[in-house]
This record gives structure tokens, C-alpha cells and sequence, in this order.
């Protein structure tokens, strides 16, 4: 503990990658953490901050969650013997419980499930992924308005 009651961290931030184009596209109803399944080549390039969750997405299947679309790009220094593969599927740890209800609600017309953000959880990398309905045009709109006029008020309070 630190003089100011809170706790000292050694990293600043322990986000790896924000998909923000997800919240740009969706509107997320619920949010789940879930585990993520990497090799070592992996995990070192995400230590250095090679990662990307653009265009990500989490696919259902035979009672199991798996990661779609994410890129972690291989260091130079990686290993000889491992062919790296950036775009390689991954396994996503959930519970049975988060699984069933993900998988109900993504049956259903309108829900879908993208991985919002990857973050280190102690020494573990967890992936934050959310049951998303999609965005139409004309609420796109309406978010980017709203977000415009509270900018317009936190300048007004500041300068007022």
C-alpha cells in the first residue's frame, strides 16, 4: 500500500487488447471472463504486446467456446522447432453454466458473441467476451451524438 491508501501495481495497465470496433458495432446485453488456451510463443508475444482482437469472435461448438479472428504475431526470436500460426484458433475457458446460457442466447435471432478484451489476470491471460446484440445505423448515429454532446458539456463546465 502506497501513502495515498491504493495499491501499487508494477504494470500500469494489465489490458493487452481492446476490441473497439466492437463497441462501435454492438451493444452488449452481458459479459463473461474467460480463459484463454495459448502456447508458449504466444504468451511471449503478448508479453510484448503483440496482439489484436479486431475482427474477433467467439464460435460455439460440440459444448465449447472457441476464439476466432484474434492475431498474435509471432516475435522474430521465436522458437525454431514451432511453425507460429497468428491467426490459430483458441480455446476459451468457461464454465458450464456460462456456456449453456451463451449458447441458448446465441441461438436466439439478433445475439451474437465477440471478444471485447484480452487482459492479464495475475500470470494468466483472460479474454473478457460479451453476449453482443448488433447496432443499426441510425443507433450508431445516436451513440457518436450523445458522445459528442458530453464532450461539448465537459468543455462548457471547464471553461464556463
Amino acid at each position: 500500500m502506497t501513502r495515498t491508501g491504493k495499491k501499487s501495481s508494477k504494470t500500469p495497465s494489465s489490458t493487452i487488447a481492446l476490441n473497439k470496433r466492437a463497441r462501435h458495432d454492438y451493444v452488449f446485453e452481458e459479459k463473461f471472463e474467460a480463459g484463454v488456451v495459448l502456447e508458449g510463443w504466444e504468451v511471449k508475444a503478448i508479453r510484448s504486446g503483440k496482439a489484436q482482437l479486431t475482427d474477433s469472435y467467439v464460435l460455439l461448438r460440440d459444448g465449447e467456446a472457441w476464439l476466432l479472428g484474434a492475431n498474435i504475431a509471432p516475435l522474430n526470436s521465436a522458437s525454431t522447432h514451432v511453425v507460429p500460426d497468428p491467426q490459430r484458433t483458441r480455446k476459451l475457458l468457461l464454465h458450464g453454466k456460462e456456456l449453456a446460457k451463451l449458447y441458448s442466447a446465441t441461438s436466439q435471432k439478433g445475439y451474437t458473441c465477440v471478444a471485447t478484451a484480452m487482459y492479464w489476470k495475475g500470470n494468466k491471460v483472460k479474454c473478457e467476451i460479451a453476449l453482443a446484440r448488433g447496432k443499426q445505423s441510425h443507433d450508431k448515429r445516436a451513440t457518436e451524438r450523445d458522445r459528442d454532446w458530453n464532450r461539448q458539456k465537459e468543455r462548457i463546465m471547464r471553461h464556463g
